[in-house]
């Protein structure tokens, strides 16, 4: 099942990302995919925010993975926009983490989409109104 939403502002989309950490539970893993710009560390931080997570959450684009211990679950943000070779992931334990007591949420998704679990939330967020630059329409499924 899928639902769409559209947002005319980043606190818009980080409302609907906190809406789904307070409903997350443990071991399961948001895909989130999307262009550059489209909001998705924005995303990630409404989403952090509804597990009660308080510290500022930042992209790991560098690093792969940040963990964040401060709410109500363990929260694994990834960012594979890097990632050249799946063997990377698994370097940093990335079946762990999927397959652990926390919420994994994947920035850039589709680029391993072979490696995500069949269960996997997937969110598409895009920008595609030239008239409303801040206009986003986030799809769940």
């Amino acid at each position: 099942m899928e639902k769409s939403f559209w947002t005319d502002a980043p606190e818009e989309t980080k409302e609907i990302a906190r809406g789904l950490g307070r409903g997350a539970k443990a071991g399961e893993v948001y895909a989130l995919i999307g262009d550059l710009g489209v909001g998705k560390t924005v995303f990630s931080k409404g989403f952090a925010e509804g597990l009660g997570i308080s510290e500022p959450i930042t992209s790991p684009t560098f690093t792969i993975v940040q963990e964040y211990d401060g709410g109500r679950l363990p929260f694994y943000h990834f960012d594979v926009y890097r990632i050249d070779d799946a063997e990377e992931l698994f370097e940093v334990g990335l079946t762990e983490y999927l397959y652990g007591e926390g919420v994994c949420l994947i920035e850039w998704a589709d680029r391993i989409e072979d490696l995500l679990p069949q269960g996997a939330v997937r969110i598409t967020i895009e920008k595609d109104v030239p008239e409303k630059p801040d206009r986003r329409k986030i799809s769940i499924k």
